[in-house]
């Protein structure tokens, strides 16, 4: 079992030209290295995140690898006001958003037993509805352009049980539900949605917020015998909203090596 990391992929211009919103894109996850990733394949990005100092040190550092200023927006996803304002400032900054990255997620343990209404509905609004209200709020653009890509962030968690995990399990099963049904509504509108469902990516914020013993737990199950690097869930993400993909949609696509 190897644990080595794979050398990092340089970019192709696979979205040269294409204009793209990430939500939750502050920090050193997955939705940083989707707006990295995006960057180096071309695109021009439009980032949010709830976290306004870690928000603006992002945008420098994409800015950075950009050679040009990267627009941003403090937004809290579980308001609608917010959004509609991010989707304002985005088709404002960039001219029109040919690709949106749902991001925003919110997890934590706690088994139904001891699981307060507010510790589920915080995850299900954070994580589901976020969804929901970004992709509410884009499409009227994107049905109006006769194009657009929409990748939503689910989890393997849709699918597979894990003791304290009902309300994340729940959320990331109903992004799945989410996307599916939406893509066939827009389907005839030139307008593609998809997921990606990654198993866990590691990265500093998961190592504090994890006991050692659950990561090593985690990474037991996975083939590589490693979590996923963010940017190789960043990777599928690209695919998925580059023309390369243009015949997938209502499709989740597991980016995983999972053995159980």
């Amino acid at each position: 079992m190897s644990k080595s990391i794979p050398p990092y992929v340089e970019g192709h211009q696979l979205l040269a030209g294409k204009t793209v919103l990430i939500t939750a894109a502050a920090g050193a996850g997955i939705g940083f290295a989707a707006a990295k990733r995006c960057v180096e394949e071309g695109a021009r990005v439009f980032i949010s995140d709830i976290h306004e100092r870690r928000l603006s040190e992002a945008a420098k550092a994409l800015a950075e690898i950009a050679g040009e200023p990267v627009g941003s927006r403090i937004c809290n996803v579980t308001q609608q006001d917010d959004v509609d304002a991010l989707v304002a400032a985005a088709k404002e900054d960039l001219g029109h958003v040919d690709v949106l990255i749902n991001n925003a997620g919110l997890g934590g343990t706690t088994e139904v037993v001891d699981m307060t209404d507010d510790q589920w509905m915080t995850v299900i609004d954070v994580t589901l509805n976020s969804c929901f209200r970004m992709t509410r709020a884009i499409l009227p653009h994107m049905i109006e352009r006769g194009t657009g890509a929409i990748i939503n962030n689910a989890s393997v968690l849709g699918w597979r049980a894990q003791k304290g995990q009902a309300h994340y399990a729940a959320a990331k099963a109903g992004v799945m539900a989410l996307t599916r049904c939406s893509a066939l509504e827009v389907a005839d509108k030139g307008v593609r949605i998809n997921a990606v469902s990654p198993s866990f990516a590691t990265h500093p914020f998961l190592e504090k917020t994890m006991a050692p013993e659950e990561l090593a737990l985690l990474e037991s199950r996975e083939a590589y015998g490693r979590g996923a690097q963010p940017w190789e869930v960043a990777n599928v993400m690209v695919f998925l909203a580059s023309d390369y993909s243009s015949y997938m949609t209502g499709e989740v696509v597991a980016v995983s090596s999972q053995r159980s």
